[in-house]
This record gives C-alpha cells, structure tokens and sequence, in this order.
C-alpha cells in the first residue's frame, strides 16, 4: 500500500483462521486449555458447544467429554461465566478477573438496577432485604460447594419469592427472586456454572462459587482481553471489535491504542492486528475440512463474515436471532451445514457449489470422525436453523423438498 500499511487478503485470513483456531489438521490441540487458550473463549450458552467445538479441534476427539469435564468441574482450569454481550462463555479460569473487569462490571451494575427496580414496581422487598438474601445465598454455596437453585432455596427460603414483572403489559410474568439474582450474581462475578444435572448435553445446571480473583482496573482489562483477542483472530475491523466485546466504539478505540494495534488493510476498509503481527503466515500444507458446532466461536467471531461465509447461506445456517448453526468448513469458509437424526446418524450437506466434488471426501471423514465419538448420543442445538431442521427432518437420501435439485444429503 502506498501509505505504509500491509494489505491482509482472504487468503491469509483462512490461512491465520485454520492455524490458530486449530482447526487444520497438523495444529490440532492436546488438551480443552489449549482450545480455549486459542481461541479466548468458547461460546457456553448451549452446553454442548464446547465439547463439540473442543473435540472439532482435538487431535483425539474422543478425549473431549472427560477431558473438558476434567477442566471444569475437577481442575477448575475452565471457567463457565458470563462474559461479552452479556453472554455466557468458557473461559481459561486465568481470565476471570481480565471478563470480569472488562465487560462485567458494566452489565452487572445495569442487571442489579433492573432488578431491584423491577421489585419495588412490584411492591416486593427492597434493596437492603435483597442483600441480605444475597448474603445468605452465597454462604450456602459456599458450604455447598455445588448447589442447584433448589438446593439453595432450601437453605435460604427468601430465594422462593416471587413477584409480578411488567403488570399490565402483554408480555407480563411472575419472576422468582432465586433465577433473577442468580443471573445478577453470575454477571458480578460472584457465581459461575457448575456440573450440570446429567449428561454434558444437558442445559441444566448446578451453581458453584466464582474462583477467586483480584479486581483489575477496567482499561486495563480491556486492553489485555482486546489484545488477546487479536492474536486469536485478527485482523479484524473496528465492527468486528466492537461487536465481539460489546463495548462503545471509544472502549475499542482506547484499548487499540493501548495494545499498540496496528492498521491493515482488507477487502472491508481499515483492519488491526496485533502489535508486529503483520507478517504473513503460512498455509496448512494439506486442505483441510471441520464440521463445527451451531454458536462455534470461529463463525461467531466477526461481524463482518464475507471472506468466510458467502452471504447467500446466511438465510439458511442461522436462525432469526443471528445465532449460526452447525457449520462445514473447507479450506477455510463456511461451504454447508450438518445436523444429528433422531437415531444419533450425522448428516450434512455442502451447499457451495463450486466446493461440492473438491471437498465431499475430506468432509466425509470428519463427519465420520465426529460419529466415532458422539456414537449414538443425541445433540439437538439449542438455537434451531433451517439447513439443520431440514438435514435431521429428513429419510435416508435427499430430503424431499431436495430431489430433482443440484443439492445432495449426505449420510453416515
């Protein structure tokens, strides 16, 4: 460029996405720490994402499931809490004081507002009975150790009062005061996810106590995360920072210049990369196929996705809400989609046109992959999209509305 900056192409960007989301098969990773690591953090609001996205990147994917339960719930290496927008991640447990400082803090003090405002309109009990709710709540799990919110209503009867939300509106309820200040004490800091009840598939869960952690400067904060993720996935726009983090534009902008970022430039406009990373990096050596989870953290990772996911498939790989669905991968982009049938078989479909004979072998052996070790255990996304519907609704073949198409089901 002629005024001094390094142009980034697309290629390098699939290049940089296969190597540091270990995706390619040659930079898979030992352990879920090296995931998350990689990546910063993992998108936890459906529990089984992070062992399906685990797994996608292990170089033995049958080592997922205890090997993430392990990080969790035993080592406590891994930490599941409420981060950016609010929401829930996993996170290397090192980090808890860098989320919780730069985007926590935030959120949490909008969250408790809310909610003893909510109370008084119902004419519930007022901020100091709250606290003292609060405190006898976290000494119960405390003693705990691992509690459900039943397990602590029994401790601490308070939790089971209720209120009514929105009087008079369409859209009124009766609120519990135990699943309302929960969520304020898991956005504080205070409380994290714990083992859930069952399997790792289910989206029930215990609560434990917060590791503990110092209380960071919030600028601070922000640079070290906004730093760390560069690394993970730049280069990426002012758009792409934002949105990820859920900070104001002027949060972004003074942690950029914070970290030292620089500019690039891509297909987009203006980019940044983190401090000397610059230089470009090489490809995998051989192509390379994934089949990742709905909500993975690498299609969720930038707001703007056209160099990986050609606007024509958004329609059917995500849902109304922008919640992406089960994705395949090939040499970088998103080319199709995948889902599980009732019986436990994995299906999918690559719907790029010009990716269907190139890549239909090497996704064949992911997908074969993935079924060696879900086996028959069932994964229904928590955030439904159409391609998925369409892949698990479907016979043995093609689905009905696909026949006489260019488009193929495919099937283990």
């Amino acid at each position: 460029m002629g005024d001094g900056r390094r142009h980034i192409g697309t290629a390098q960007r699939r290049a940089r996405l296969a190597l540091r989301h270990r995706l390619a098969g040659t930079a898979r990773a030992a352990a879920p720490e090296e995931v998350a690591a990689a990546l910063v953090a993992l998108h936890g609001t459906d529990p089984a994402t992070v062992h399906l996205a685990v797994a996608a990147r292990l170089a033995d994917p049958a080592k997922a499931v205890p090997e993430t339960e392990r990080a969790l719930y035993e080592d406590r290496t891994l930490v599941r809490m409420h981060g950016m927008r609010h929401t829930v991640f996993v996170f290397p447990t090192e980090l808890t004081a860098v989320v919780h400082a730069s985007t926590g803090l935030t959120v949490a003090a909008r969250e408790r507002a809310s909610l003893v405002k909510d109370m008084a309109r119902a004419g519930a009990p007022d901020a100091a009975w709250l606290e003292e709710v609060e405190e006898a709540t976290l000494a119960a799990l405390a003693r705990r150790g691992q509690a459900t919110a039943a397990e602590l209503a029994a401790d601490e009867p308070r939790l089971r009062e209720q209120f009514v939300y929105a009087a008079g509106k369409s859209y009124e309820g009766v609120h519990t005061v135990s699943s309302r200040l929960l969520r304020v004490l898991g956005v504080e800091g205070k409380v994290v996810r714990g083992r859930p009840l069952g399997s790792w598939t289910s989206s029930q869960f215990r609560w434990a106590p917060a590791p503990e952690h110092p209380e960071l400067d919030a600028a601070r904060a922000q640079a070290d995360l906004l730093g760390r993720w560069l690394r993970a996935c730049g280069p990426a726009t002012e758009a792409d920072l934002k949105w990820w983090t859920g900070w104001r534009v002027t949060e972004v902008r003074r942690a950029l210049s914070a970290v030292g970022a620089q500019e690039v430039t891509l297909e987009e406009g203006t980019g940044y990369v983190a401090d000397g990373d610059t230089d470009p990096v090489e490809a995998p050596a051989e192509p390379w196929a994934a089949l990742l989870p709905g909500l993975d953290p690498t299609a969720m990772a930038w707001q703007q996705r056209d160099w990986y996911l050609a606007p024509e498939l958004r329609a059917d790989l995500f849902d109304r809400s922008g919640n992406v669905g089960p994705t395949v991968w090939w040499n970088g982009r998103v080319v199709g989609g995948w889902g599980q049938r009732a019986d436990g078989e994995i299906v999918w479909r690559i719907t790029e046109e010009g990716a269907r004979r190139e890549a239909g072998a090497a996704v064949a052996v992911q997908a074969e992959r993935l079924q060696g070790w879900l086996g028959t255990t069932k994964v229904t996304p928590r955030f439904r999209t159409p391609l998925e519907r369409e892949l698990t609704a479907s016979r043995a073949g093609c689905p009905a509305s696909a026949r006489g198409t260019r488009h193929r089901t495919h099937r283990l």
